[in-house]
């Protein structure tokens, strides 16, 4: 609100009563201007603004009610309140000063506390008047901006009024527009009204702060428009509602277009495809769903910016359009073809009057063909590829959001097996993804209950033959499914973010563990737990100080603990990884990147990375071939050069022991010396290991030269 001015002006003849009653006022706290007489006090008023006046009555020449009449012209009381000042208290002048348009009136001698109560109760009265005054103007202005309908409901005479603007959004500007509710609930669409007058009565029973609901309203041309309806109920004393009010606005382009690309939205497409299958029914045609989602979208917002990713899909948008306006001579479509933005870079088409699901897999490449042109963006050549899922209506859908979904499955079971490709819908896909949900949702009440385990399978030093430590390697104890591998929980823990507290579990129960161990047996000094850090908690920004929380916690020494980093983790940003790998080793664990040689390697940031040991994935280990023998040789060339400890995976057999050994490997683990144990049974080799070589306390294990 704009400040107003607090100037008092003070109107008197006599001098020693002007000059006192300023000074008096001054000390107060006020600024005060003074006037010698009435023409003097006008000539003020004319040059600038004053908060208030004080008015002496008589005056020669031009008295005060005189001058009175001339500010009332031109001011109102609340916009400049007069407090005339007259030496007679019940006199007939303060009576026509009144009438005249005073605010109030002091007597002489002026009693000081008086005179500044009645002055302060003026000021605070023009104060919050010309607050209302803003407030109103600014509730106006805001209104035509918003371009809302109004209404008012009498609840007790079950009257309502519409505004102009109400009937004009329908379209109803030149009819005549009934008073009553039933002038809206009416035009409100069969699958709407039910919970528009639920969200009316949940906010009249006082179950709701305010009323709001999002419903579509038949327009005057035939159309539905969205309307959003929000209001508030007026009570009384007893909490009763009397009196409902409120705005109409219309909100159909944004429930029914993608702000960043202008195609239809899901909404919208939803609509289309359920009038399409509706078609499809009478007519004995197909209509087919393409679910259209771009293959490594995230690089681009990670690597230009969200910007340059909203740009990138506008482009994506445009040629998706383009390409799709011509599937008639390729697919045989006779009608319209709808492509939409379902969000984020999800895309859907819809085609109707297909013949087969094979004339939207021909769509689908011609889709993934137009894609594979380079997209030119601020100087770059970016390249995407999609991943397209396909259902059709022939299975006998009644709801559009089935046949959608079952698109939505398609993709990624296309994902699933490579990206860049496209999957046409069947029921196994449906019975996976079931099963799938499943599992996500007994994972979750897992890790609420505490449902997991660690094994530990040792790790050998393959120079001493003795033991060097243990993985740490999570097990699931579920209630009916008993023990279950990591293979059928890992991936979906990882792509719903639930490794992130997984994570955290394993690592503290790994370093609690070893933490005891350390405690318990002399034979444990020097010994590392490995624990594998997932992508998902390599990017978690609270990583390195929750470690320093657990070494700490757990007592055990941050030298004990070595933690494994999958190669891709760190290869796809290296720049920014090496920022963290630096934090991760100044708390002193050791760091190993885990399956070395499968990934996408970059040995120009290898070196540069603060690690200590590479892992060589079991694939390398479990045939030694002439070629994959090379690979390990390369790769323990490549280590010692940065002196780096390698550690092998997989070693089941005495020959590929026997082969690692001469390749120069430094440690190795699998099957031939013990499989993931539990903590029981790796407390048992841990006590009698001191001493010995492999063969005396792995049991069975073949013979070691």
């Amino acid at each position: 609100m704009t400040a107003l001015n607090d100037t008092l002006l003070v109107v008197d003849d006599n001098e020693a009563n002007r000059d006192l009653l300023s000074r008096r006022l001054q000390r107060r706290g006020f600024d005060v201007v003074t006037a010698i007489d009435g023409s003097h006090a006008l000539e003020l008023l004319a040059a600038r603004d004053f908060a208030l006046v004080l008015l002496d009555i008589e005056m020669p020449r031009l008295s005060g009610l005189e001058v009175l009449r001339v500010i009332r012209q031109s001011r109102s009381a609340s916009e400049l309140p007069i407090i005339m000042v007259t030496a007679r208290q019940e006199s007939a002048d303060v009576v026509e000063a009144l009438n005249g348009g005073a605010n109030d009136y002091v007597t002489k001698p002026v009693d000081l506390p008086v005179a500044l109560a009645r002055i302060n109760a003026q000021l605070a009265r023009r104060r919050a008047e010309a607050a209302l005054r803003e407030s109103e103007e600014r509730y106006a202005l805001a209104l035509r901006g918003a371009n809302d309908g109004l209404w008012d409901w009498n609840l007790r005479t079950d009257e309502i009024f519409f505004s102009d603007r109400w009937k004009q959004m329908l379209g109803l500007a030149h009819h005549v527009v009934a008073g009553i509710p039933d002038e809206w609930f009416q035009r409100v669409h069969s699958d709407d009204v039910d919970r528009l007058r639920t969200d009316v009565t949940a906010h009249l029973d006082g179950r709701t702060p305010h009323f709001e609901s999002e419903h579509r309203v038949l327009h005057a041309d035939g159309t539905y428009r969205w309307m959003l309806a929000r209001g508030v109920a007026v009570r009384d004393v007893d909490g009763r509602a009397h009196r409902m009010a409120g705005s109409l606005t219309d909100i159909t382009e944004g429930k029914v277009s993608d702000p960043l690309t202008g195609l239809p939205n899901r909404v919208l497409f939803l609509d289309r495809l359920g009038q399409s299958m509706e078609r499809a029914k009478r007519h004995g045609c197909v209509s087919a769903v393409l679910f259209v989602d771009l293959d490594r979208f995230k690089l681009v917002n990670d690597s230009l910016g969200h910007e340059a990713g909203d740009r990138f899909l506008a482009a994506i948008a445009s040629r998706l359009e383009r390409s799709v306006r011509t599937v008639d001579t390729v697919a045989r479509v006779n009608s319209e073809v709808t492509v939409a933005r379902l969000g984020g870079d999800e895309f859907t088409i819809l085609l109707e009057n297909v013949r087969h699901a094979s004339d939207a897999v021909r769509v689908a490449e011609r889709v993934q063909e137009c894609l594979k042109r380079p997209f030119e963006l601020d100087g770059r050549h970016l390249f995407t590829s999609a991943s397209i899922g396909i259902a059709t209506s022939e299975s006998g859908y009644s709801d559009p959001q089935d046949l959608l979904r079952d698109a939505d499955t398609a993709m990624y079971r296309a994902k699933a097996l490579g990206k860049a490709r496209c999957e046409v819908f069947d029921v196994r896909m449906r019975e996976a993804a079931i099963t799938r949900l499943a599992v996500e949702t007994d994972l979750r009440r897992a890790i609420e209950q505490n449902e997991f385990e660690l094994h530990y399978q040792p790790i050998i030093s393959l120079t001493t033959g003795r033991l060097a430590g243990f993985e740490a390697l999570a097990r699931w104890r579920h209630p009916q499914r008993g023990l279950v591998s990591p293979v059928d929980f890992i991936g979906i823990a990882e792509e719903t973010g639930l490794i992130v507290p997984l994570g955290t579990w394993v690592l503290t129960r790994a370093c609690t563990q070893m933490s005891e161990w350390c405690q318990a047996h002399p034979s444990a000094a020097g010994l590392t737990i490995h624990v594998n850090l997932s992508a998902r908690q390599f990017v978690h920004p609270d990583l390195v100080t929750d470690i320093a929380g657990i070494l700490q916690a757990t007592g055990l020494p941050a030298s004990a603990l070595n933690l494994e980093i999958t190669e891709s983790a760190v290869i796809e940003n290296p720049d920014s990884v090496i920022g963290v790998l630096d934090a991760l080793k100044a708390l002193g664990l050791r760091i190993s990147i885990d399956d070395f040689g499968t990934g996408h390697s970059s040995l120009s940031y290898l070196h540069r990375f603060p690690i200590d040991g590479l892992k060589i994935d079991r694939s390398f280990v479990s045939a030694m071939t002439l070629e994959q023998s090379s690979i390990i040789r390369a790769i323990v060339a490549l280590a010692q050069a940065l002196r780096l400890e390698v550690i092998a995976e997989g070693i089941e057999t005495v020959d590929q022991l026997s082969r690692l050994s001469e390749l120069g490997s430094d440690g190795g683990q699998g099957y031939l010396f013990a499989a993931a144990l539990t903590s029981l049974d790796a407390e048992e080799v841990l006590t009698h290991s001191q001493d010995t070589r492999i063969k005396s306390w792995i049991p069975a294990s073949p013979e070691v030269a």
